[in-house]
């Protein structure tokens, strides 16, 4: 773990293409228009989400009247008509930041624009001439405003309304489609409702603090950043009605201060502590960053599966307590892991952890990417690791109640997931390098360009191209394009499970040099001239899992491993097909195989048990030979690609 330093170059938040853009911190976000993404893993990825993914939203927000809402409350004809549910507003501003974002990747593009705009004006003109913005609340046969904090969605709406017009803003500066005005007048509303003398509460579902945070952040006005902190300090202290599945679930339960771990609905959890974050940084609040700090380590440690996924509770979309981990019942929401990326980053940010950004990638490769079906067109909802029966194929031309099947859906009934995917792919550049007055760090692997102007007293212009095509390979080569006439220094990532990096200069005029890396970030410190190249090398290879045996449900299983990704056996590619899965094994000692195109496979037996009246008893006998074969694994991304199947990521060792 390096030695956090603080940047001396203010940020000027505006002016910066990301998500998010702290005043101070160890390290600066680079944005989209000094990042682009441009071969690979993730800009295949990010290619079907602009081209496959955005359409498809769009479509469905259209086709399920979420989008006519809109155009409903304008014309003042609610609450007939209106559907979707209550929080359905905000499905529509996800979207509208995915679009933002994807104009900035791309660097504009007409007819994207043209749809953006015009969405822009239908949720402009169904703003009150106070700012209240929402089609669910405030109007004759609807509920009045702020009526159900616990439930109605309001704040949390806003919210992403408030990330979509600081999406646009960073991308698009001083743009004349509205939305930044649109957004600025609902949060002066809700800062004269909920300030110090207004309604003392919060909402919910955590979210606007997030949004009020980054709106303060582009716009300079301090109001927003002071609400956000006011809703996260009341947090915690009753200000909601108890339900049945207690104050947790809206982490209403215990102040942020005090909590040893996130708890309660997952989603809620980590948008509140990126909330807390980004208040805790702004106004240079150690303590609370030590909380989170803590809840993250704890988290981490205790309440987070193999994938990076969160969440082991259905029924309340909730963390379990610490090691309750079951496979076959892991919820591990698309829209959770989203919001522990969003967590972690910031805290990336502050302290130049790698620990941080190494989560963030296990959350990309084994939840976000997971999700969407290789078209873009079809997505997770939760995403188990042990699928026990097949389930159906959901069809592409309806609405699924919940991602329930093991096949992927088009759309849902809460439908938070796609959208939340398409912001998060077409934003991701954002993620992949930061910089301080040293240098550039590189986080997130991927082929990449970057651009920037590092601060400093050795700063200057920096061009570099990164070259990789990880995670087939562990060969990340960085070439100089252009550099400051001082010392910079270039960090790379080195992962934690990476046993066998070596960082290696090769000068354009001079030897090469390496040295053997430890996990944390490799750092070299040179002046660089056009044509240097710093090359990352480590094996990527298959590895055995095991787990820590307090997590009783898998305990005596192992899961394999290759670079950033976990893999699966899935039904398809066993004998015996969907129900071969509940009795397959694995020997201890065996290892994956892969071979020259990077396949894997396994040595897997699969037991033979007889049907009982009762299954307990001191040793079950078999009902037919037991048959030892070879499987292929594949990455647990791609699960369920091929059809309905069974799959799981543990396998049990076979025991004599």
């Amino acid at each position: 773990m390096s030695t956090t330093t603080t940047s001396t170059t203010p940020t000027t938040s505006a002016t910066v293409a990301a998500p998010v853009v702290p005043t101070s911190g160890a390290l600066t976000p680079l944005g989209l228009d000094e990042v682009r993404i441009t071969d690979g893993f993730w800009a295949d990825r990010q290619r079907v989400n602009g081209t496959a993914t955005l359409p498809h939203v769009e479509h469905w927000l259209e086709r399920e009247g979420w989008l006519r809402n809109f155009d409903l409350a304008a014309a003042g004809t609610l609450p007939e008509g209106r559907r979707g549910r209550e929080f359905a507003d905000s499905e529509v501003y996800k979207y509208l930041e995915a679009v933002a974002w994807e104009l900035g990747r791309l660097g504009g593009d007409e007819a994207l624009e043209s749809r953006f705009r015009a969405i822009v004006d239908r949720v402009a003109a169904a703003q009150e001439a106070d700012g209240y913005l929402n089609t669910r609340f405030g109007r004759p046969g609807q509920g009045e405003r702020w009526s159900d904090l616990e439930w109605g969605h309001e704040l949390y709406c806003l919210g992403h309304l408030f990330q979509a017009a600081v999406a646009r803003e960073r991308t698009s500066p001083g743009s004349d489609d509205g939305l930044l005005g649109t957004a600025t007048r609902a949060a002066d509303l809700i800062c004269e409702v909920f300030g110090t003398d207004g309604i003392q509460s919060v909402c919910g579902h955590a979210e606007v603090e997030v949004g009020l945070a980054e709106l303060s952040r582009v716009t300079g006005e301090p109001r927003y950043l002071e609400l956000a902190s006011l809703f996260v300090e009341r947090r915690g202290t009753g200000v909601l009605q108890d339900i049945e599945w207690g104050r947790a679930y809206f982490q209403d339960d215990v102040p942020i201060r005090e909590a040893e771990a996130l708890r309660g609905h997952a989603v809620r959890a980590n948008y509140l502590a990126a909330g807390a974050t980004d208040i805790a940084v702004e106004h240079g609040d150690d303590g609370l960053l030590d909380a989170l700090r803590g809840q993250w380590d704890r988290t981490i440690a205790r309440r987070t599966y193999l994938t990076g996924g969160q969440g082991s509770h259905h029924q309340d979309e909730a963390f379990g307590e610490d090691f309750e981990l079951p496979s076959d019942r892991a919820y591990s929401e698309t829209c959770a892991g989203i919001a522990s990326i969003m967590f972690s980053w910031r805290l990336l940010l502050e302290d130049r952890d790698v620990r941080y950004a190494d989560h963030i990638e296990r959350v990309l490769y084994n939840v976000v990417a997971t999700s969407p079906s290789a078209a873009g067109t079809a997505f997770f909802y939760a995403n188990t690791l042990h699928q026990r029966t097949p389930g159906e194929s959901s069809p592409d031309d309806e609405v699924s109640p919940r991602a329930s099947s093991s096949e992927r859906a088009p759309w849902f009934d809460v439908s938070c997931c796609p959208p939340n995917v398409a912001r998060t792919l077409a934003s991701l550049a954002a993620f992949v390098a930061t910089s301080d007055d040293r240098g550039v760090q590189i986080h997130q692997f991927a082929s990449a360009t970057i651009d920037t102007v590092i601060g400093g007293e050795h700063g200057g212009r920096f061009r570099a191209e990164l070259v990789t095509d990880y995670p087939r390979s562990g060969v990340v080569t960085v070439r100089i394009v252009e550099a400051p006439s001082g010392p910079v220094t270039v960090s790379l990532r080195v992962p934690s499970w990476a046993d066998d990096a070596v960082v290696t200069v090769r000068p354009v005029d001079g030897a090469s040099v390496g040295r053997a890396i430890t996990p944390g970030y490799a750092d070299v410190e040179r002046s660089f001239v056009p044509g240097d190249v710093v090359e990352l090398t480590f094996s990527i290879r298959p590895r055995v899992t095991l787990p820590d045996p307090r997590v009783d449900a898998i305990r005596g299983s192992v899961a394999i491993e290759r670079g950033p990704e976990v893999y699966c056996v899935e039904s398809v590619d066993l004998p015996g097909g969907d129900e071969a899965i509940a009795r397959i094994e694995v020997g201890e000692g065996v290892v994956p195989v892969e071979d020259a195109d990077g396949r894997l496979s396994i040595e897997l037996r699969t037991r033979s048990l007889a049907d009982t009246a009762w299954p307990y008893g001191d040793a079950f006998a078999g009902s037919g030979p037991d048959e030892t074969f070879t499987a292929s694994i594949a990455p647990y991304h791609s699960w369920a690609e091929r059809g309905p199947s069974t799959m799981r990521v543990w396998i049990p060792i076979t025991r004599a």
